[in-house]
């Protein structure tokens, strides 16, 4: 019997091809199998390492079909989300944002819903940074392996992108209440042996034995039933959903949020390169309104 993780078992990565599986742009779709276990992996890829793997409408859209395909396949018993390139990724493209995540968030799904709908277990492999909507896909996943240059952190209250929903307080149950804020409000950057530490990874590996750490992960699940690990991973989702989805509270509180100076002033900021304007803008609309009361009491009084 060969040792878990080796890699002699394994078949060669190949792409399933047909039925819309073959014209990715954003993301690679593969699956290997087992020669000894019998069953396979599935690994979706996110393949924009020159923009960080950012995300888009598009990125989300060919995730949905690769994890859909994945799903129903019988053979599978594992996904893996991963990425190309030095980082896991830098969450939202802040270029595309402006109209993007009104149709995303508002209109449609965020990418973590496909983690928290999926049957089967989900590993996150991840190296160098993986912030903001990188971060939190992650943490959604059933486990997070890491490589020892990771860098973990939420980056919404920097650049003005506002967060609600499931994965917000979910996070709350990974690394606890305490934690959970101080990396959603601050936007704080943590190590890989600082967020392991937390609970926000499962392990720490180097750089060059990630891929195969993650083999013998997949290897130790494909040994398991897959029925029961199924039923495990629906079990413990099922604490996301008395969350609500995303964007309800912050359209409630803020429904005309994009077009708020304080929402237009941190991406522009950050596409500037410059510190944003916040208190600024929160000044300047505080003495427009006692203005507006000023006037208002003056015709009054005529």
């Amino acid at each position: 019997m060969s040792e878990p993780g080796a890699t002699s078992s394994w078949s060669a990565w190949s792409s399933p091809g047909g039925d819309g599986l073959d014209n990715f742009v954003e993301i690679l779709y593969e699956k290997k199998s087992h020669a000894r276990l019998g069953g396979a992996v599935a690994r979706v890829t996110l393949n924009k390492p020159d923009k960080m793997n950012t995300l888009t409408l598009a990125t989300v859209d060919e995730m949905f079909r690769a994890f859909y395909d994945a799903n129903h396949d019988p053979m599978v018993g594992v996904i893996i989300v991963a990425a190309k390139g030095k980082h896991f990724g830098a969450g939202g493209d802040v270029a595309w944002e402006r109209w993007g995540l009104r149709e995303a968030f508002y209109n449609r799904y965020p990418h973590n819903r496909l983690m928290r709908m999926s049957r089967k277990p989900v590993i996150a492999q991840v190296q160098g940074y993986c912030l903001a909507g990188h971060n939190h896909m992650a943490y959604c996943c059933d486990f997070t392996i890491a490589a020892d240059n990771a860098v973990f952190g939420q980056a919404g209250a920097r650049v003005s992108s506002p967060a609600d929903g499931f994965f917000v307080p979910y996070l709350t149950k990974v690394v606890g209440a305490k934690k959970a804020r101080e990396l959603w409000m601050l936007c704080r950057k943590y190590p890989a042996a600082q967020a392991l530490e937390m609970g926000l990874v499962n392990t720490v590996v180097p750089l060059d034995r990630l891929e195969a750490e993650v083999d013998q992960w997949c290897e130790e699940m494909l040994a398991l039933s897959p029925g029961c690990l199924e039923v495990l991973k629906a079990a413990f989702d099922q604490e996301m959903d008395g969350y609500r989805e995303s964007c309800i509270t912050s359209a409630a509180m803020f429904p005309d949020w994009f077009d708020m100076p304080e929402g237009k002033e941190g991406g522009a900021a950050f596409m500037e390169k410059r510190t944003p304007e916040f208190w600024d803008i929160r000044r300047r609309e505080a003495e427009a309104r006692a203005q507006l009361l000023e006037d208002y009491e003056a015709r009054q009084k005529r």
